[in-house]
């Protein structure tokens, strides 16, 4: 494994006041499109922890050593760290930094979670079927699923492949994740981009079906997947914050 990280996908933290926010990237991603929404809440006074999950944001045969065992354990380790440092903790995440923070959110105290085009569904049988036959017929890869952009001109740091075997892995813990969806009791911000070509709608419409919190859902309209650094960027970072500033209030 390499352990060259690519420019500007480093992990970032801050330590400010006594409430934090633990922040996720998503699969074949890395903090660089988280980093913007991070600094806007360490600006605001919260203690953040984004971390580099396994395997990202280096080269994608690291990533393809890595499973959703890593990425897991490493966003509870992160979200057991920040907890040390401060009195309450919420969860944000993207895409698979979704699955993570529902995850962690199914297995810690969380004050709230904000869920950015989330994966909570474990995809349709027969995509599962061909993705397990593609493996058997000893394909690794195939095109990468990063970049989904609306925003001329941004293009995100991801890896140019999507790997196989890591995939497959990610589909097992989400099937976990969308069977404990009840266990999460924390409020719960739902920002979901009309069209996304990566992550569909559906999966935030299983978190308003089955999460036992409140859920406020704020649709977006001028963003693909990445909404995090497309046209809505500000609204994300808003109304992520207003969030955030109103559970920790209360």
């Amino acid at each position: 494994m390499t352990n060259d990280i690519m420019p500007g996908c480093e992990p970032f933290s801050a330590t400010n006041g006594p409430e934090g926010v633990l922040v996720l990237h998503g699969f074949t991603g890395n903090p660089a499109s988280m980093r913007p929404i991070a600094e806007r809440l360490a600006a605001a006074g919260f203690s953040i922890a984004l971390p580099r999950l396994p395997g990202h944001g280096t080269s994608i045969e690291d990533m393809q050593t890595t499973n959703w065992q890593d990425w897991s354990g490493a966003a509870l380790d992160a979200f057991d760290e920040l907890a040390s440092r401060t009195k309450r903790v919420a969860v944000l995440g993207l895409s698979m930094g979704g699955a993570l923070a529902a995850f962690v959110a199914e297995r810690r105290d969380v004050a709230g979670v904000v869920f950015i085009n989330p994966l909570v569904k474990v995809p349709s049988d027969e995509l599962l079927v061909g993705l397990q036959a593609l493996l058997e017929s000893g394909i690794e890869t195939i095109e990468s699923i990063g970049s989904d952009i609306k925003k001329e001109g941004t293009v995100e740091a991801s890896y140019d492949a999507t790997p196989l075997a890591a995939a497959q892995s990610l589909f097992e813990g989400v099937r976990d994740v969308q069977e404990n969806l009840v266990k999460i009791t924390a409020p719960i911000l739902l920002l979901s981009s009309r069209e996304d070509h990566v992550v569909t709608s559906d999966n935030g419409d299983e978190i308003v079906a089955n999460a036992s919190g409140p859920v406020e859902r704020l649709w977006l309209e001028n963003s693909y997947h990445v909404a995090t650094i497309d046209n809505d960027q500000e609204l994300v970072e808003s109304s992520a914050l207003h969030f955030l500033e109103t559970i920790f209030a209360s």
